[in-house]
């Protein structure tokens, strides 16, 4: 008997989620990306432009440069600023022109520049830009790689329908959170758009999970099923965060958005263009469906392609 239910123990580790190892590789993910900003930071403090809060601090035409801009975005070390230190950091920024014009001794404009950056960065992570409330931290772009990168890796190594089917429902109402305490306050996006967006993306998660699991479990064998189940996570997150992205944009379709050209100002006044929103919708509703791939894609796709990769897995069961 007590044989019996040690197999059956390590028959439900085996299929649960390696959190032990999950914890490392969450670890070393957010080590990364602190390391990643903060060379990106240190990279470029030389040469910052001068603060404006209307303005970006890296060009957005070039690739380095929208990198730069979302590694600092995500930066983990983000969390760790009080909400005190977060005030002071937004009056820093409201009060950026006096502290231009009066250089405390030593401080050049561009090392009292880069400190404007800097606040603006740590204010614009924890605060709404509309209201100002602050948002909760696992909600937070910060916040991504700690919260819901845990959440991306259960859904990956899940290895039944029940456990695939739990986690794609915490990410869903994790993407949900996320769209809410971040939503355009500005703008006329009801709760019952939320709700509609939200149920949607779970309906169309969880529908596509199943199905998918279903027939692989009874397609294959159950060695063929354990492995080809980590593929199932790919097409339900693309499905449910794009159906969940085209719900939410929507309504900008019917209303048309305002032409701007590169400074920001409106080209024609008072005048919407139904077309510009059906194309930035489009192509925002594209992009959420690729920026799936790297998550949820490459992992399995490393795992079973790359042979060094594969044999270090197969020799040590605890990798997997």
């Amino acid at each position: 008997a007590a044989k019996e239910a040690a197999a059956e123990a390590t028959s439900s580790s085996s299929e649960s989620v390696p959190i032990g190892n999950t914890v490392v590789a969450m670890t070393l993910a957010i080590a990364t990306v602190s390391a990643g900003a903060a060379l990106a930071e240190n990279a470029t403090a030389s040469m910052v432009p001068t603060f404006d809060p209307k303005q970006q601090r890296f060009d957005q035409s070039t690739f380095m440069g929208r990198l730069s801009k979302m590694l600092l975005a995500c930066d983990p070390s983000l969390l760790f600023y009080s909400g005190e230190e977060v005030r002071r950091c937004k009056a820093m920024v409201d009060d950026y022109e006096r502290h231009l014009q009066s250089l405390p001794e030593g401080i050049s404009e561009t090392e009292m520049s880069r400190k404007l950056w800097e606040a603006q960065r740590v204010a614009s992570a924890a605060l709404h830009p509309d209201t100002g409330d602050s948002i909760p931290h696992p909600f937070r772009m910060s916040g991504y790689v700690p919260f819901n990168g845990p959440i991306c890796v259960a859904m990956v190594a899940s290895q039944s329908t029940s456990a695939l089917l739990f986690w794609s429902w915490v990410n869903q109402s994790q993407n949900a959170l996320v769209n809410y305490y971040n939503r355009n306050a500005a703008s006329e996006m009801t709760n019952e758009t939320l709700m509609k967006s939200y149920a949607a993306a779970v309906g169309s998660a969880l529908a596509v999970a199943f199905g998918l699991a279903t027939f692989i479990q009874r397609r294959y064998s159950p060695a063929q099923a354990k492995n080809l189940l980590r593929w199932v996570a790919f097409p339900s997150a693309v499905v449910a965060s794009s159906l969940n992205c085209y719900i939410v944009r929507s309504p900008e379709i019917d209303t048309g958005v305002p032409l701007v050209n590169s400074d920001g100002e409106e080209v024609l006044p008072n005048e919407t263009s139904k077309i510009a929103a059906e194309r930035g919708v489009n192509s925002t509703t594209l992009s959420r469906a690729m920026l799936q791939a790297p998550v949820y894609f490459l992992p399995p796709f490393m795992m079973g392609a790359l042979p060094p990769l594969k044999n270090a897995i197969l020799r040590n069961p605890m990798m997997r």
